[in-house]
């Protein structure tokens, strides 16, 4: 198992790209599986976190969320830089509504799921992140209505439903997060939950593998679809991970933080929240058709995006020789 698990790990990026290529074969040729995908991703997704959660010392978490220096910077970054950006290439899609709003929901709300797994792979500080996550999740709750009445337009904020946005939050971030600390206390009393426990590290590839594929395959076929439209919101995306990843790097050396802090600020800044603003975008009423798939299309970018940070952050955010 360790072996297997070892394996899994050293080709990890490889077998990444090849779970999104088939994904987007098995969309493509079965798109009426579709339906069924759409609601497997929560399920699967939730399992991911759970064990991503798992391997967390949940004993160095009170350590993680006094670090206000890293803090710090996630926030202003996430909150305050970021959004700048974004507004300016949201420019390039403001005449249409559908697009402008995909793209300001996706871009505007920082990651707080499966960014703590690519944090982690990278050997970010995932602790210091998941610390962080909750703080994150009810800042962007609170500044979102403000900044789509002010980038869009106020009438935007009267036809978001922000239930299922609190509804995600709860099953994939509160519900692993509470399944992954009673395992991890339960596992002190049992010997057979604590060699479960440790077993579970080495289902973090395969979960991910099936995460990537599921997500690809069910969105792949409605994306293609409208392509047509969709493509001007592409170089959109590709330019906000490029800049947003820069200016994380950046942001963590200025901070002075440490090398495994400054990585898991480069993910926080080119991660976005597309797997939980997505129940949002379908909320929004018929004129806002198009909204989820761009939505989705910002998905597909960023699942790249996340491979290619995997195995170039290692290499160039590092400690100086």
């Amino acid at each position: 198992m360790r072996s297997l698990s070892e394996w899994g790990e050293r080709y990890q990026v490889a077998l990444y790209l090849v779970a999104i290529a088939a994904g987007a074969a098995a969309g493509l040729s079965a798109p009426a599986l579709a339906p069924a995908l759409e609601l497997a991703i929560t399920p699967v997704l939730a399992a991911l976190l759970y064990v991503t959660f798992l391997g967390v010392p949940f004993r160095a978490l009170g350590r993680a969320v006094r670090d206000l220096r890293f803090l710090g910077t996630v926030l202003v970054l996430n909150f305050a830089v970021l959004p700048l950006i974004v507004f300016v290439l949201s420019r390039f899609v403001a005449d249409d509504r559908a697009l402008l709003v995909g793209a300001l929901l996706v871009l505007l709300t920082p990651c707080v799921d499966y960014v703590i797994v690519f944090t982690g792979l990278a050997g970010g500080a995932r602790e210091r992140l998941l610390a962080a996550t909750p703080l994150i999740m009810l800042v962007q709750l609170l500044l979102l209505p403000g900044y789509l009445a002010v980038m869009p337009g106020a009438d935007v904020v009267s036809d978001i439903d922000p239930q299922p946005f609190v509804a995600a939050f709860l099953l994939l971030i509160a519900l692993p997060l509470v399944l992954a600390a009673l395992t991890q206390l339960l596992a002190r009393r049992s010997r057979a939950i604590r060699a479960i426990g440790h077993g579970m590290p080495a289902a973090m590839v395969p979960l991910m593998m099936l995460t990537l594929a599921i997500v690809v395959a069910s969105q792949v076929a409605a994306v293609g679809g409208q392509l047509e439209r969709l493509l001007p919101v592409v170089p959109l995306f590709v330019a906000f991970a490029v800049i947003a990843a820069l200016l994380g790097a950046l942001a963590g050396r200025v901070a002075r933080l440490d090398v495994p802090g400054r990585r898991a600020v480069v993910f926080s800044a080119a991660t976005r929240n597309s797997l939980v603003v997505l129940p949002l975008a379908l909320a929004l009423p018929a004129s806002f058709a198009l909204t989820p798939l761009v939505v989705v299309t910002q998905t597909l970018v960023e699942l790249v995006a996340m491979v290619v940070l995997v195995a170039v952050v290692p290499r160039t955010v590092r400690a100086p020789r």
